[in-house]
Formats: structure tokens, C-alpha cells, sequence
């Protein structure tokens, strides 16, 4: 016996599911005409604007008011940008500029550029408060470690976003920014009192819901003054306490993508974690990037089987899916914004962001030296670093656990050597690599990652972007003078 039809449009109401490649499948379409809410593009559905242009319009064949929204936060993270790095720079290199007004420019062009392709959710900003250095998801991700800071850069980015007519997704409630583990691989725990949660992470969240962000996004994480052993994502005194009868939201919870190990883990698979999610308070569940036709069934056959045996209130769905409706009326209603894009606004801000500890002459004949990193799931393999900006010195990249610092110097010979990392205090073989080349050559060393207090001893000079966007990479090599 096939579903109760009524029963599955419900819960299609309530799911935001994705597709591969850049054409929209006859499926993620049909889905749409029979209620699902919308889908998240990821970079694999992106290939140029025009392209990009055609599949929302595709997709709006299906219902009119599907909702599209897409990671574009700037910086480390984007899907437009994925082939090229984002013309923008993150959030930490915004927070440490501390213009909010530009901060809500910068957000405002990236909006403007979302809603002329048709994308009308951006989930973003972060607005975690980047507490740990060692943060392996978070990051430059974060407007800073400064509550204040980020928080009065949060209700800009919002701002900005919503007045080109894209709605905004402040995310991870309620602060995925002390976390030492990623909740793509695992469920962080953030072990803090309440009173500690009040003053470092929840600030941020106060302030966008004051500025009328349209959604907030939930956190697998495990914070134990607040969810006991259940992630937040599954946890009604987070989502309906906490978020909704404390701080007043009255607007679309969504939900981190299910498929991360941190919420299907917990709750034994995606469809047992939209279940969870809806009965703690969830209205829009993000089921992932990895989807298709069968998945989004499934997930939807665990919603109606929870409605039909009692284990969801029939109320609580309707509800869930109304305020995913209303989230698609608002965008549907903001289109017409005439904001304008404005990328060099982007490179203009990244030249701000940078900070040089030392001095900077005589790099115009060095040897750049890039060290491999790994990206995370959220940043994906986005291109980084001098190169795409260098004129007239040669680049090498290399791993550092796998190269002696002798032969590099060897290689440079009477040219200075300029080292370019993400999070090198945490690099495996950086700090010891860095120190054994300064102890024998000329060495300044650019940091395009967090800006831990770590700093590394007989350089020359130490950069700091603050990201390693096109943005920062392109302002980085300027202030080093290999531009050309």
C-alpha cells in the first residue's frame, strides 16, 4: 500500500533535499510539484551563471515558490565560486576589519548576486564565536572570539543579505564555535555552564534574531547544560525554549544536512533524524548533499509512519510546514530587490584584512612555498593560495611531513622564501618545517587560516589574511609585491 497521499505532501512540506550535476532531474522537479519544499545546491550543480540561471527557473516549473538555497557564505566557503575561490572574504577577515557597515555591503552584493541567479535562501552567515583555536569546521568561518564583535557582524550580514532579497540562515544554534570535532565526522560535545553559553555563544544569536533574520540553522552538537546527551538538532529546550519562547524567533529552523555523522549517527539514520528533529522543533530539515529520488522518499515514508503510529503530533508537522511556506512567501515577495553585486568591493575589503607582523622588501624574486592542507567538508576543494596572482616567481607546493627543509633552501638559493599555510599551528610538520627553514634562510610565512596566538620564531615576517578566498589570496601576494 502506497502512502496516504495528503500525509506525504506534508511531509514533503517540510524537506529540503538536493540532486547531482547541473541539470535538474525530471525527479527533483516532480518532487517539487508534489510538495517538496525546495533544494540546496551544492557545487556540483554549479557551472557558470547562466547555467545556474536555467536550473532555479527549472525548478520553478515544478512550484513557483520552491525554495533554492545554496552555502554561499564568502570566503573559505562558497558553491558559485567553487572553481575559481570566492571574490570575497570571509568572515573572520570582516570582524577583523570592524566596519560592520561594510560587512553589510559585502553581504548585500553577495545577496544581490544569489537573487539575480534565482537562489532565494543563503545559509548563511556563521555566526558561531570562534572560541577554539584549534576549531576544525568553524574557523575563519567566524567573525571572531569576541561575542560583541561577532554579534554586532551577524545583525549586519543578515541585514545586508535580506535587503537584496535573499533570506538569511544564521547558523550553528546554539554556537558551534568551542567545538574541537567536526559534526560532519562525529557529535562534538560542548561541555560549558549556562551562564558561560549566555556570555560566549549565544550573544550572536540574540542579535540576528533582533535584526529579522527569516531562519536559523540548528547544530549536531551535544551541548549538555542545554540537550543532555542529545544533539541540539534533536533537542526541544534548544529549538522551542531556548530559541523560540526566550528569544522571541518566529521564523524557519532549519536543519544542518541529516546525512552528517553527528544527527544520522546519533539517531540510527537520515530518516529516524528528521522524525527527531520535527518533534524537537525543526521546520525545515536539510536532508544533504548526497540525495536523490529513493532517499527523499524514504525520509518522507519515516514522517507519514510517525504521524500514522503516533510518534509525531499531526499539528507539529502542519506547523513545521507552514512556517517552511512562509519562508518561501517572504522570498517570493522580496524578489524585485534592485541591489547590485559588487565583487571589487570584495577585493577591496580583503586588502584591509591583512596584517604584517615584520617587514616586507625584497620578495620580488622569491621562491612561494605552499603547503598542502586539507579542506573540510563545508570548505570542499576550492582552489587557495598566491598562485593564480603570482607574476614572475616560481610556486611549489608541497606536503610538509614529506619535505626537508634543507632541500627547499637549496632550491631557493640566494632568493628569500616565502611559506603560505592554512591553520599552521595545527598543520602536521608546519611549525617544525617553518623553524628549520628560518634557522637557515630568509623566510616569511603568510597564514590564510584561523589566527591562532601561535607565531613562529626567526621569520622575517608574518602575514595574516584572515581567509584564503581569490580575495585574500590576490591581497596577500600585493602586499608581498609578486604581483608584478
Amino acid at each position: 500500500m502506497g502512502l496516504d497521499p495528503g500525509l506525504r505532501r506534508l511531509a514533503l512540506g517540510t524537506l529540503l533535499a538536493a540532486y547531482p550535476g547541473p541539470v535538474p532531474p525530471d525527479w527533483a522537479v516532480d518532487l517539487l510539484a508534489d510538495g517538496l519544499a525546495g533544494h540546496t545546491l551544492f557545487g556540483t550543480n554549479v557551472h557558470d551563471p547562466a547555467q545556474v540561471a536555467a536550473s532555479t527557473a527549472a525548478l520553478r516549473a515544478g512550484r513557483p515558490d520552491a525554495l533554492i538555497a545554496i552555502d554561499e557564505e564568502g570566503g573559505d566557503v562558497t558553491r558559485l565560486a567553487h572553481a575559481t575561490g570566492s571574490p570575497y572574504p570571509g568572515n573572520a577577515a570582516l570582524g577583523a576589519i570592524g566596519d560592520v557597515a561594510l560587512t553589510r555591503r559585502v553581504y548585500q552584493s553577495i545577496g544581490a548576486e544569489l537573487a539575480a541567479l534565482g537562489i532565494t535562501v543563503n545559509l548563511a552567515p556563521t555566526v558561531d564565536v570562534n572560541t577554539a583555536d584549534d576549531n576544525p569546521v568553524i574557523g575563519t568561518r567566524s567573525f571572531g572570539a569576541d561575542p560583541v564583535r561577532v554579534a554586532a557582524h551577524s545583525a549586519a550580514a543578515v541585514t545586508g543579505l535580506q535587503a537584496a532579497g535573499v533570506a538569511a540562515c544564521a547558523k550553528h544554534f546554539p554556537g558551534h564555535g568551542a567545538t574541537v570535532t567536526d559534526s560532519h565526522h562525529e557529535l562534538p560535545t560542548v561541555d560549558a555552564p549556562l551562564a558561560l553559553l549566555r556570555q560566549r555563544d549565544l550573544p550572536p544569536f540574540a542579535a540576528v534574531v533582533a535584526a529579522g533574520a527569516r531562519a536559523v540553522m540548528t547544530a549536531h552538537i551535544r551541548v549538555p547544560a542545554l540537550t543532555g546527551t542529545d544533539p541540539a538538532t534533536f533537542s526541544r529546550a534548544v529549538l522551542v525554549d531556548l530559541l523560540r519562547a526566550e528569544y522571541g524567533f518566529t521564523g524557519t529552523v532549519i536543519t544542518d544536512a541529516l546525512e552528517m555523522k553527528g544527527a544520522a549517527v546519533a539517531a540510527g539514520g537520515v530518516g529516524p533524524a528528521a522524525v527527531r528533529a520535527l518533534a524537537a522543533g525543526a521546520d525545515l530539515l536539510c536532508i544533504g548533499a548526497k540525495v536523490d529520488a529513493q532517499l527523499v522518499e524514504r525520509v518522507a515514508a519515516e514522517i507519514v509512519d510517525a504521524l500514522t503510529n503516533g510518534r509525531l503530533a499531526t499539528a507539529r508537522v502542519e506547523e513545521a510546514a507552514g512556517r517552511a511556506a512562509d519562508l518561501a512567501a517572504w522570498t517570493r515577495a522580496a524578489v524585485g530587490s534592485t541591489a547590485a553585486s559588487d565583487t571589487e568591493l570584495g577585493y577591496a575589503a580583503a586588502r584591509r584584512a591583512v596584517r604584517v607582523d615584520g617587514v616586507l622588501n625584497g620578495l620580488d624574486r622569491a621562491l612561494v612555498v605552499q603547503l598542502h592542507t586539507e579542506s573540510t567538508i563545508a570548505e570542499g576543494r576550492v582552489p587557495w593560495g598566491l598562485g593564480p596572482h603570482l607574476s614572475g616567481v616560481q610556486e611549489l607546493r608541497v606536503i610538509a611531513t614529506e619535505t626537508d627543509p634543507s632541500r627547499l633552501g637549496e632550491l631557493a638559493g640566494d632568493r628569500p622564501i616565502v611559506l603560505v599555510g592554512r591553520h599552521l599551528h595545527r598543520l602536521p610538520g608546519g611549525p617544525e618545517l617553518i623553524a628549520g627553514l628560518a634557522a637557515q634562510h630568509p623566510v616569511t610565512v603568510v597564514e590564510m587560516g584561523w589566527p591562532a596566538q601561535w607565531r613562529p620564531q626567526g621569520v622575517r615576517a608574518f602575514v595574516t589574511t584572515y581567509g584564503a578566498s581569490h580575495a585574500n589570496g590576490r591581497a596577500a601576494a600585493e602586499a608581498l609585491g609578486l604581483t608584478g
